[in-house]
Formats: structure tokens, sequence, C-alpha cells
């Protein structure tokens, strides 16, 4: 399993070199969305319209922050369980988007786009808002501020720490943890 630096925007070179069980540092922009901004997203999609952000080659971090609190750009900024967006992932995979950060498996559809579309799902450790919020650096919000916490935000984020669960070419850290483990 290697470490990587990277940033965003990514591109299928970087990418192609992630493989499941990877430790990442991530730096750039990231865009956060939930459910609710998500089904948005999807009907306008739908609608034929144009999205509110450019998604081609970001990652999506699923996350609703806490407030901030005076002089810090986020409150605590842990992940959210991602297969509430699994719905909706193939969709915005098709249209460039190259990965999510969240925590919890992913549906067969969703890997199956991500190895179409040359995309990657990053985890992050579900109880560790506080400490990923030092990350952090700018928080704005982008999109459907009416949201509130589920808003449509652009985090510009430094040594953001993630391990790669699913890459590009099917490998899952889940199914590779549990066959290691099992015990028959």
């Amino acid at each position: 399993m290697a470490e990587h630096r990277i940033e965003t925007p990514l591109s299928d070179e970087v990418i192609a070199k992630l493989r499941s069980g990877d430790k990442v540092f991530l730096s750039g922009y990231v865009l956060t969305g939930r459910d609710a901004a998500h089904k948005k997203l999807i009907d306008l999609i739908k609608e034929g319209k144009d999205l509110p952000i450019d998604i081609k080659g970001q990652l999506i971090y699923y996350v609703g922050p806490t407030p901030a609190r005076p002089g810090k750009p986020i409150g605590s900024a842990g992940p959210t369980t991602s297969y509430r967006m699994d719905s909706y992932a193939p969709t915005l995979h098709a249209l460039g988007l190259k990965g999510s950060i969240g925590k919890g498996q992913r549906s067969k559809e969703v890997k199956e786009a991500m190895k179409k579309h040359k995309a990657v799902y990053l985890g992050a450790s579900g109880g560790t808002g506080a400490l990923i919020s030092k990350s952090v650096l700018e928080s704005e919000v982008v999109a459907y501020p009416e949201l509130g916490p589920e808003a449509i935000r652009r985090l510009k984020v430094k040594d953001l720490p993630l391990i790669v669960i699913n890459d590009m070419y099917g490998g899952d850290l889940y199914e590779e943890g549990k066959k290691k483990y099992r015990i028959e």
C-alpha cells in the first residue's frame, strides 16, 4: 500500500495511480454535498439544465459541517454515510466527477460507474470531524444556501488524510479486509 500526496482537480492519470488501501493526503479544492443537494443536482440534469457548479475533475465530500467558531473556516466536518448518495453518484461520475469522500460501503452500481468513468471513493474516518476540520483552510457556500449545513460548499483543504476504499480497477478495501480476516 502506497502513500500519495495529490491535488485537485484530479486527472485520469492521478486516479490510475490510486489503489484500494493506499493512503492519500489531499490538497486543493473539494466540493461538499449530501442528500438534498444531490437531489437538486440530479433534478437539474433530468430537466436538461446546467449545474450551478463544475464537477469535472472534482471530488464531492459527503459532509454537513457544524457552524464555524469565530476565526475558523468551518466547524466539525465528519463524513456522512455514503450509500445515501448511491442513487445519484453514477450520473455525476458520467458527467466527469472524479470521486467522492465519505464513510461506509458503496453499491455495486457506484463501483461499476467508478470503473467505467475512472473515478475513486476515498474514506474519511467517522468520529474525527474536529480533526478533519483542521485540514480545511477555507469554506465558501457556492450553491443552495437555503439548505444550511447541507448547502454545497467549496472547501480549500491541505493534507486532508484519507484512504482509498474503491479504486477504478474494482478494488474494494472493505471486501479485501473481510477476505484477509475470514476464518474458514
